[in-house]
């Protein structure tokens, strides 16, 4: 449910001379996502996996680690047929992450309307607020100038 906005009505310019900025995020859609951006901590500090060999599930689990997971790691071997995997930081990890997408958003207007029909989508949040922050910065300096 939206709250509700207060406004001051006095001395608006025409719809199009204002730009709303917005972050949405879907309802009940869920989508896979990087390691990275799901902030996952094997990612960001690496991680062991520890392998009984000794069974068929280790050994598959172990040749499935030597030969087809392309990723960076070093063997340590501990007792009892155990195999240590040692997972370098920076890549990703054999988790499955989700997340809600949220959307950012840049349109010509403001609550009244889109005369234009302008809409910009970011891709990446940092680039949403850097275009926030310059426009923020082009307001002020319009202001100073009168």
């Amino acid at each position: 449910m939206d709250r509700p906005v207060n406004r001051i009505e006095r001395n608006l310019l025409a719809a199009v001379a204002y730009q709303t900025y917005s972050i949405r995020q879907p309802r009940d859609t869920a989508v896979v996502t990087a390691c990275e951006q799901a902030g996952c901590e094997q990612w960001a500090r690496g991680w062991d996996t520890p392998v009984d060999e000794s069974t068929e599930l280790g050994r598959q689990q172990a040749a499935y680690i030597r030969g087809q997971s392309r990723r960076t790691f070093r063997e340590l071997r501990a007792q009892g047929g155990v195999t240590v995997f040692r997972f370098e930081p920076g890549q990703r990890c054999f988790r499955e992450h989700r997340t809600r997408p949220q959307l950012f958003a840049v349109r010509d207007g403001d609550y009244r309307g889109n005369p234009t029909g302008r809409v910009r989508q970011h891709s990446r949040p940092q680039d949403w607020v850097e275009d926030f922050g310059e426009h923020q910065l082009a307001l002020t300096d319009q202001q100073r100038k009168g």
